[in-house]
């Protein structure tokens, strides 16, 4: 067996942190390649190691005396050295760091260095080699990243290492210049190992018992779910679920890795398994609600318009022209409405309408504005037309006004599109329809 275990910067904020890392991997020896993060908080008042990075930076690069930064960021580690018992200095890796960023390294480079030395300090407490993710996680001369070039370099240099310490989030491009990837990219170097070395499960550990059935700053200590697909996963996340990396989920789903998130504060509780399919049947009729604030809908319509492909291109050729994303399409023969981000959009109204005018010529154009978009999950279509009913009930009951609908064609039972004053209440009423009334009736919850 091969794991492949990632930890976020909550997991390895302090030597206590660390400890409960150690432990974790020590108890199954499949545990062989680690990822770690950069030091995250050690309390709610605390900053991050990157974000104490990136003020270096900024100070350094306007010209600024950045040495109180340095400081912090010195004592950090030296605290989780000296808690640790570890004869590890850094200070000639610090000193070097430091003076690169005078001498005008990027501000990747600056990002990149809490993942670094938090992977030598993890290298030298596990006596794991430790592998300095820029010569193994590549880009191109553009900052694109290299996938296959990167699977090749992984696979060449673990292939003769039975166990070994990566950093997460950087790479490097030609010319050694660090790349690194978005905020939360640890958990995408964590997957591009787990396929490297073709691991058995890619064990992803944070500071929550995993992926959470709904926003926990919306409802009261929701459950979490047991199994999860990653087609579900997607559809959720894209609807602003966030448990990982997006861009995390593609390497493993590719190789056949199932996912599975973890918490080091609570390493007996199973978590949630991400796979590629789920035999067993969901604890509860939704398998998760999610959603984002802050969308509005275009609705173009012209009568006796001979093609609706013509008509929905078009629409479709000029949003892309102008960069804005659109989420959905709903049409018909004399119409078309597309739901965009309503942000971006009021930047480009005035561009994007008189093209669509110039175009078309329609016969009127309506935008409903302040729309929220929620995502109800379910696994299978059996589930759908109870699932429907149930919210329309439970949404009419609350006096909550249903103002789009998208059903779809996937296990995602549909997305609604409510005002963004009714956003929370939506969601906490579908949780309390679905799942507390389950609790009340006497339905267990599903272990793995």
């Amino acid at each position: 067996m091969i794991n492949t275990i990632k930890f976020g910067g909550s997991s390895l904020a302090n030597a206590m942190q660390f400890q409960k890392a150690k432990d974790i991997i020590t108890a199954n020896p499949a545990r062989r390649y680690v990822i770690p993060s950069a030091p995250g908080k050690r309390n709610p008042d605390d900053t991050k190691v990157t974000d104490l990075l990136y003020t270096c930076y900024a100070r350094t690069a306007a010209g600024e005396d950045s040495s109180s930064v340095e400081a912090l960021i010195r004592g950090r580690y030296q605290e989780i050295i000296a808690g640790l018992g570890l004869a590890l200095d850094l200070s000639a890796e610090m000193d070097q760091i430091f003076t690169n960023l005078k001498n005008g390294y990027g501000q990747d480079y600056a990002a990149s260095r809490g993942e670094y030395l938090n992977g030598l300090i993890m290298s030298a407490y596990l006596g794991f080699p430790f592998v300095d993710a820029s010569e193994v996680i590549l880009f191109d001369e553009n900052g694109n990243f290299l996938s296959e070039e990167t699977n090749q370099a992984l696979k060449k240099r673990l292939g003769s290492l039975n166990t070994a310490v990566i950093p997460g989030f950087y790479g490097s491009m030609p010319d050694g210049t660090v790349k690194t990837f978005s905020r939360g990219g640890s958990d995408i170097t964590g997957s591009l190992v787990a396929r490297a070395v073709n691991a058995d499960l890619y064990e992803n550990f944070t500071d929550v018992s995993g992926f959470l059935l709904a926003d926990p700053r919306i409802v009261d200590d929701p459950v979490s779910i047991g199994v999860i697909t990653y087609k579900e996963l997607h559809e959720l996340a894209r609807m602003g679920a966030c448990v990982l990396h997006e861009d995390a989920i593609y390497p493993v789903k590719e190789a056949g890795i199932p996912i599975n998130i973890r918490n080091t504060n609570s390493p007996a509780e199973l978590g949630t398994l991400i796979t590629s399919s789920a035999g067993q049947q969901p604890s509860h009729e939704i398998t998760g609600i999610a959603g984002k604030k802050g969308y509005c809908t275009l609705s173009v319509r012209k009568a006796g318009f001979d093609s609706v492909q013509e008509f929905e291109n078009t629409v479709l050729t000029i949003l892309e022209h102008e960069k804005i994303p659109c989420e959905s399409i709903p049409t018909s023969p004399d119409s078309i409405s597309v739901l965009v981000p309503q942000k971006p959009y009021y930047c480009k109204e005035f561009e994007i309408l008189s093209q669509v005018h110039s175009a078309l010529h329609p016969d009127a154009i309506y935008l409903d504005s302040d729309l929220a978009l929620v995502a109800i999950g379910g696994r299978g279509t059996q589930a759908r037309d109870h699932i429907v009913k149930n919210v329309f009930s439970a949404l009419a009951e609350a006096h909550i006004h249903i103002r789009t609908i998208d059903q779809g064609m996937t296990d995602l039972a549909m997305v609604i599109g409510v005002a963004d004053c009714d956003f929370e209440a939506t969601i906490r009423v579908i949780y309390n329809t679905f799942i507390r009334d389950e609790f009340v009736n006497g339905a267990s919850t599903f272990k793995l």
